[in-house]
């Protein structure tokens, strides 16, 4: 009895300072629940930081937590226009920031702050008897030591920024990329910034997401003033128009606007397009780089370039999780029960139906993934998704499990939805393209959604 007391009194560890780390953290003093929360880089936000240049396609409306925009605006805080669309750096000025120094949240904030073990309290991952009863104990590299926090529940939301594809098809890391590290980002540059780094040279962008996109477009805009930048665009797609997305059709006309954008700029020959190019393989010859696999299928090699972006993804990183008993989709490396519904072999919408902690919870306990981590190698995460996440896993935590279960969600939709696989979402196993129908992948924009359990078709 001593040890449950003892337990119930510690708080609930965060994995994470980005927005739905914070938006827990928000969710946890509304509910009057102690909290500490882990960040590895410097300040709140720093992994979005990474990208700050860049503008978001959603707006304000669907990057902000409610409950925390309703901390903030009872500190004073005013709120942003929600119509308008914030770059990661204003996300991280203009909401994360304040949202981190609230009274009842600053105090529980430690920074350069690096999770590196979690584990039940005297317990390997094997040891069953009295498992569920014991805390949680993180291990975080703070002030160059090592220190020991303990925890009665743990919300990993650490992203996956910070882990990296690499360029080859097959996801395999290479020493000879590793070898190139000076001549290859990975995300999406600063080009302005870099603007000696990439002008007049010759540059291979990989990927085929919004990320590889936006790096496109600022490299075409440096390629105005510099001319003989040249630029390769490297997908695996059949088809160049694959990757065009849902244009005028998509809920949020940014991104719609993206795609239409890189459709005249290739279509205007301003970008060399390869596709679909399977990289096996590159090496430095004469302080350039070749660049080989299989484009169109046959053996290729494209040399004679300088740099190298890749916007192939990320992956989550869990090899500070090996003690925790976690359920991963072998493929998706997503929590188990979203991969079907987020897995880009088989749907490819850019919104995910309702979910919340019954779809989260993991073999362990009160252990949750949340957030982009949740989604693993899948593309498709907005913030929205992950603030209903943790409002739906702190409200069961807390015992609210009636709210736990009243999932609401309101994203926008693509435009575009695909799916391609026998026992589809909606039992059909030809391929379809479907924009304003009412099937299980489309609906009004926005889309209100609401479910008790998951299901697919609603």
């Amino acid at each position: 009895m001593m040890e449950q007391i003892q337990k119930n009194s510690l708080p609930v560890a965060i994995i994470g300072g980005g927005p739905v780390g914070l938006a827990a953290a928000a969710q946890l003093v509304k509910k009057g629940e102690n909290f500490i929360l882990f960040e590895a880089g410097n300040t709140v936000g720093s992994s979005m930081l990474k990208w700050g240049h860049v503008r978001m396609f959603s707006p304000w409306q669907y990057n902000m937590d409610k409950t925390a925009k309703e901390l903030l605006v009872e500190s004073g805080w005013t709120s942003p226009n929600e119509e308008y669309l914030p770059t990661g750096n204003e996300l991280v000025e203009e909401y994360l920031l304040p949202l981190s120094n609230l009274t009842g949240i600053k105090e529980h904030i430690y920074t350069n702050a690096k999770v590196v073990g979690v584990a039940r309290k005297g317990l390997d991952k094997l040891k069953t008897e009295h498992r569920d009863h014991v805390p949680f104990q993180l291990y975080v590299e703070l002030d160059g030591d090592t220190k020991i926090f303990e925890a009665k529940a743990v919300i990993d939301s650490s992203g996956t920024w910070e882990n990296p594809n690499p360029m080859l098809s097959n996801g395999i890391w290479t020493n000879a990329e590793r070898k190139l590290k000076n001549h290859i980002y990975y995300g999406i540059p600063n080009v302005q910034e870099l603007d000696e780094r990439y002008k007049n040279k010759s540059v291979m962008v990989i990927g085929s997401g919004h990320s590889a996109i936006n790096a496109l477009l600022d490299l075409v805009e440096l390629k105005e003033t510099y001319p003989n930048t040249m630029i390769y665009w490297v997908l695996r797609k059949k088809h160049v128009s694959e990757a065009y997305g849902g244009q005028e059709n998509d809920g949020l006309q940014a991104r719609g606007e993206l795609g239409i954008r890189i459709q005249r700029l290739v279509e205007s020959k301003q970008i060399a397009v390869l596709t679909p190019f399977y990289i096996d393989g590159v090496q430095e010859v004469n302080g350039k780089m070749n660049v080989s696999g299989d484009l169109n299928g046959e053996e290729t090699t494209i040399g004679n370039i300088d740099e190298i972006v890749v916007s192939t993804g990320f992956r989550p990183d869990t090899s500070y999780l090996n003690e925790i008993r976690l359920s991963i989709d072998s493929a998706v490396e997503s929590v188990e029960a979203l991969a079907p519904l987020i897995d880009p072999n088989i749907h490819s919408c850019g919104t995910v139906r309702p979910h919340g902690e019954e779809e989260l919870r993991q073999p362990e306990k009160n252990f949750y993934i949340v957030g982009m981590k949740s989604y693993g190698r899948a593309p498709t995460f907005l913030l929205a998704t992950g603030y209903e996440q943790v409002r739906s896993v702190i409200a069961y935590l807390t015992g609210d499990f009636k709210g736990a279960k009243e999932v609401h969600l309101e994203l926008p939709e693509t435009g575009v939805c695909k799916t391609n696989f026998v026992t589809s979402c909606c039992e059909d196993d030809s391929p379809v393209q479907e924009s304003n129908s009412t099937s299980c992948c489309s609906g009004p924009v926005p889309v209100k959604l609401e479910i008790k359990k998951n299901s697919c078709c609603g």
